[in-house]
């Protein structure tokens, strides 16, 4: 696409509609949330419409909604103190309007990964230090008078359940349609908070970091995920899910790039994976809980043959472990289930000798069934911000029987990986919105 210029608008600080009670004002942060990465989690929501004049009305119905969801979510209308608490003081969220010198056909032709970062309201892969604005927003407004709603929330008090949550009180408000979504703050009690003066390094941090990388979208429609599944049981699996399916097909491909470029057809490689555990927990957690509640496991893939049946057999083994491991004990009282995981995948990519991917999944969240703001449910959902190499992202394509993906890997990998035949038999290299 031609060269894309955005000009701000405005920007504003968007206050709770109602003070937050003296005895609120200091949030006090888990220890999961301690242990989370000094980062923004971002999402991208993307809106058509053929009235180029909505754009003054929807601006205000935008900031009156988000002013009174944060009475609600009155955390995120704080700031971040230090790495045990937020200060909710009322100074708002950060809200920035800008106009974009194209239209959002453009940028829905073929989404690029360097296009799409523009239209966030700050840098996301920027390891910041973990203090100030808890919530930044940007409306994009196209020439066409489609909208592009950037939202960067931090990973201190959210992950993406809670992202997801907070987006479906936030529409709910605008739109007037449906319940008001009330969150539950309670990571405390789950994972009371201890005194760490220096949190381990997240795994975004480390070396991953330093080499150079490209990230490419890659889309699995519903029918090829359907194929691709008839080739991934075993006699530990019988009926892969299509997250499995999709995440073993891409940490396969991506091995045999790696593989390939290092020389070495048994260089061990092993994929971390990120799980929500509110439904895993021993009580189950209530799906609007606030916070993070992510948990992980690693699956390693040893073998100098990595077929898929046995990745997604390595997959459904570290699930299962995980549950198990989860449902053994309260959170409060045995938090191994989710450290020992991290400090694993810290040691693995100290070293020089195997290859670590990490995955995370927003499959199964309902981001297109609840962004509608009043104007529609969203054309496009995306995140597509993997924050380092080795990084895979998936989420459910428009429709939720696909699945699109965003890889980040190094420059060599890529260039093998993106013209891997097995891959490409299943998925489409960067189609546009509209042909899936």
């Amino acid at each position: 696409m031609a060269t894309m210029e955005i000009g701000i608008i405005a920007k504003e600080s968007i206050k709770p509609s109602s003070p937050t009670p003296i005895q609120l004002k200091t949030f006090n942060l888990s220890l999961l949330d301690q242990l989370a990465p000094a980062t923004y989690i971002p999402l991208l929501l993307f809106y058509t419409t053929s009235d180029h004049t909505a754009a003054a009305g929807r601006s205000l119905q935008l900031k009156k909604s988000l002013s009174e969801t944060l009475t609600r979510f009155y955390p995120f209308a704080g700031r971040i103190k230090d790495n045990s608490s937020i200060d909710c003081n009322d100074d708002g969220a950060s809200f920035t309007e800008a106009q974009v010198s194209c239209l959002l056909s453009d940028i829905l032709k073929a989404p690029d990964h360097e296009v799409l970062k523009q239209l966030l309201p700050i840098n996301c892969e920027a390891f910041l230090e973990g203090r100030g604005c808890v919530l930044h927003v940007q409306a994009n407004y196209f020439k066409c008078g489609g909208i592009g709603l950037g939202i960067c929330l931090s990973h201190k008090i959210a992950d993406a359940a809670t992202l997801s949550t907070f987006i479906r009180s936030w529409a709910n408000t605008a739109s007037g349609i449906g319940q008001k979504v009330c969150p539950i703050f309670n990571t405390v009690s789950i994972t009371p908070p201890r005194d760490i003066s220096m949190t381990p390094p997240a795994l975004e941090n480390l070396k991953i970091r330093d080499d150079k990388s490209v990230t490419k979208r890659f889309v699995f429609n519903g029918s090829k995920i359907a194929a691709l599944k008839t080739k991934a049981p075993s006699m530990s699996v019988k009926q892969a899910t299509k997250v499995e399916t999709v995440a073993a097909l891409i940490w396969k491909c991506a091995m045999k790039a790696s593989r390939t470029n290092f020389g070495s057809s048994s260089r061990p490689s092993a994929l971390y994976q990120n799980v929500n555990i509110r439904n895993r927990t021993v009580p189950p957690l209530p799906n609007d809980s606030v916070g993070n509640f992510i948990g992980s496991f690693i699956a390693r893939a040893e073998d100098a043959e990595a077929e898929l049946h046995g990745l997604v057999a390595e997959l459904r083994k570290g699930i299962e472990e995980f549950c198990k491991q989860a449902k053994r004990l309260p959170l409060s009282e045995d938090i191994s289930v989710i450290c020992e995981p991290q400090m694993e995948a810290l040691r693995m990519l100290t070293s020089d000798d195997m290859d670590l991917y990490a995955c995370t999944s927003w499959c199964r969240f309902p981001l297109y069934e609840a962004a509608d703001f009043g104007w529609g449910k969203p054309i496009w959902v995306s995140s597509g911000i993997p924050p380092a190499k080795n990084m895979v992202f998936l989420m459910d394509a428009k429709g939720g029987d696909g699945i699109e993906s965003w890889v980040r890997l190094s420059q060599e990998d890529m260039k093998l990986f993106e013209c891997d035949q097995e891959l490409l038999a299943y998925a489409s290299l960067n189609p546009s919105i509209s042909s899936y």
